[in-house]
């Protein structure tokens, strides 16, 4: 049977869907496709390639470009809530995602990013820091899901949650929201801040 990256990729996929990030080895996805691992190598040189075409697979449909005419903060809002909802329809999607995002290996996330930095800019983030507050963005959306995922994996297995844990896991679209219009609001006041020609205000230990 001639393999394709796209198959591999399918293949990849439900390892994840049906086991979970653990499980997703070149060695388990060779025994599920009846090849040997080597084989695999030919369209990947190595398991972060793997996975980064996985996340780019995952991130799809948060990849697809918003109306470019909303303003700033509709588009930070939608193409978060679009990332989310991207990362909870894979089982431990923001775990892979995070990892292929920190090995720069996933090209649809560059993609994500580059858009929210476009709407920082256009919020009156200077050019300096657009990227970092667009950054700043994901690692937002990738650790809370991340966090998320774990409470419905646990919940999931029929582990006894406090109380508190479980209200946090029924809630968590309101969360999320809150968190992120906290973000999108300190893009708001770092424009006005720089508009009065006052220097940006760093918070760190004392």
């Amino acid at each position: 049977m001639q393999l394709h990256k796209r198959d591999l990729v399918d293949a990849a996929t439900a390892i994840l869907d049906n086991f979970g990030i653990a499980d997703l080895t070149m060695r388990r996805l060779a025994r599920e496709l009846g090849v040997s691992p080597g084989a695999l190598y030919w369209h990947f040189a190595n398991k972060q390639e793997l996975l980064g075409a996985v996340a780019d697979r995952i991130l799809a449909p948060a990849a697809r470009s918003g109306q470019s005419t909303d303003h700033w903060r509709d588009r930070v809002g939608a193409d978060c809530h679009r990332l989310r909802d991207a990362l909870l329809s894979h089982t431990d999607g923001a775990e892979l995602v995070s990892a292929s995002f920190a090995a720069g290996q996933s090209e649809a996330m560059t993609h994500v990013v580059a858009r929210l930095a476009e709407a920082a800019a256009q919020s009156g983030v200077d050019a300096a820091h657009a990227e970092l507050a667009a950054r700043t963005v994901v690692y937002y959306v990738l650790g809370f899901t991340v966090d998320e995922q774990s409470r419905l994996q646990w919940d999931a297995a029929g582990a006894d949650l406090p109380e508190s844990q479980s209200a946090l896991a029924e809630d968590a679209g309101q969360r999320f929201a809150f968190g992120l219009t906290l973000l999108i609001d300190g893009m708001a006041v770092h424009r006005d801040a720089a508009n009065r020609g006052q220097p940006d205000t760093e918070i760190g230990c004392s």
